[in-house]
């Protein structure tokens, strides 16, 4: 059985057209859609502290600056990591003597891991690591500029508490600007808008010989 050239057009293009239109349309969606994000809940334990916070999970050894910033800080000063993790404390050499213990006058939360370096020491490139087998959170303070807030936490595991992060809104979804939702949907309507002119044209625009 023959088929004239104009059906294999029409085929072919609503073959194209199908795909072309998914594909259009899952860009209009993708516009306004986001994945929330979330942080363990430290109970307000670093609010206001320096050093930053970085979500660890996957890594096996991870490190963490000791007299950062001014000299002063941890960093990152929140960490959230896996059952298992080996973290590194490692000293940068400013702010003076510190050391990383577990901070025992801590009433925010739980303190589930139990550690000290020791005395005090200035040196840079001194280190001290812990490794976390158990899940939890802990809170963490060099005792010499305890006065001065200098605090780490760390989070372990996937079970403890977490908040939403982002705009403050409950379970935060980062917001598309509408600027860019506006051109997807225009771009979905200027591909739906020209497939419709070429599929006009390919069934009445001109003569096709059999096959």
């Amino acid at each position: 059985m023959s088929m004239s050239g104009n059906e294999v057009s029409r085929r072919a293009f609503v073959r194209t057209a199908a795909g072309a239109t998914a594909a259009a349309g899952a860009t209009a969606a993708g516009a306004g859609t986001a994945s929330a994000q979330e942080e363990p809940d430290f109970e307000g334990y670093l609010d206001g502290i320096d050093g930053g916070y970085a979500d660890l999970r996957g890594e096996e050894d991870v490190t963490v600056e000791v007299g950062a910033g001014d000299g002063l800080q941890f960093s990152p000063a929140g960490i959230w990591i896996d059952e298992g993790t080996t973290v590194t404390w490692e000293w940068t050499g400013q702010g003076g003597d510190h050391n990383v213990v577990t901070d025992t006058q801590n009433d925010d939360f739980e303190n589930a891991h139990d550690f000290n370096s020791g005395d005090p020491v200035s040196e840079a490139g001194h280190t001290f690591t812990h490794t976390f087998e158990d899940g939890g959170r802990t809170g963490y303070v060099c005792e010499p500029h305890r006065a001065v807030e200098m605090f780490g936490a760390v989070a372990v595991g996937d079970d403890v508490p977490t908040v939403d992060t982002g705009n403050g809104v409950e379970a935060t979804v980062p917001q598309v600007p509408d600027t860019a939702r506006a051109l997807a949907v225009a771009t979905f309507m200027a591909m739906v808008a020209t497939l419709g002119l070429a599929f006009f044209f390919l069934k009445y625009g001109g003569d096709y010989d059999e096959q």
